[in-house]
């Protein structure tokens, strides 16, 4: 079973599941007209957030079939991020806003692998945390349930009975694989010295 992530763009947008992909939830404030084309909402979202920040998605594929995505965007770009009790984001971090994964490929770890995929572009943008309102009460289309944020790493930072912030810190995920992959030279250094190779 291959997988391969592909960051999102206007050209495979419509890769990702209809609902989530006709959801405009995070893209739109309380409020706003919601009778235009969901697709062109979308579409135009996507579009902004890439011209001004990059790209703001990525998508999982197994075998060549689209089985996942996850979206983010700094919380500015994330007209809904406002609205919540919880709110604001922390400034030193982007905000995960909606993540999925067809139900036939549930239970092969691939919500695990987008939220890694997140937090692997948001260190190489220089990005120090992920933030995300969970949904701690009920099952809500538009957020991710606060179990599986956990399962994942993140930690809640502002408390609420329904819609807690939660905190990915990517400082502590990058010391921690700092100081392993120190400890893996060191080890291969001893073995190397212990051992060495022919002339």
């Amino acid at each position: 079973m291959a997988r391969r992530l592909a960051a999102i763009t206007l050209d495979n947008l419509s890769d990702v599941a209809d609902a989530p992909r006709r959801c405009l939830f995070w893209e739109l404030a309380p409020g706003m007209d919601r009778d235009e084309d969901p697709d062109q909402v979308k579409e135009a979202w996507v579009s902004s957030v890439l011209l001004e920040w990059g790209p703001c998605g990525t998508l999982v594929y197994v075998d060549g079939i689209p089985a996942g995505h996850v979206f983010y965007a700094p919380a500015a770009m994330v007209p809904r991020s406002t609205s919540f009790p919880t709110s604001p984001v922390g400034a030193d971090a982007i905000l995960l806003t909606s993540a999925q994964v067809r139900p036939e490929y549930t239970g092969q770890g691939l919500g695990r692998v987008l939220v890694q995929a997140v937090a692997r572009d948001a260190v190489k943008r220089g990005i120090r945390a992920v933030e995300v309102f969970g949904a701690a009460t009920r099952l809500d289309e538009c957020l991710l349930p606060v179990g599986f944020l956990q399962a994942v790493g993140f930690k809640t930072v502002r408390r609420h009975p329904r819609v807690p912030r939660m905190r990915l810190d990517l400082r502590t995920t990058l010391s921690w694989r700092e100081d392993v992959e120190a400890a893996l030279e060191r080890l291969l250094s001893t073995i190397s010295a212990g051992h060495p190779s022919p002339a």
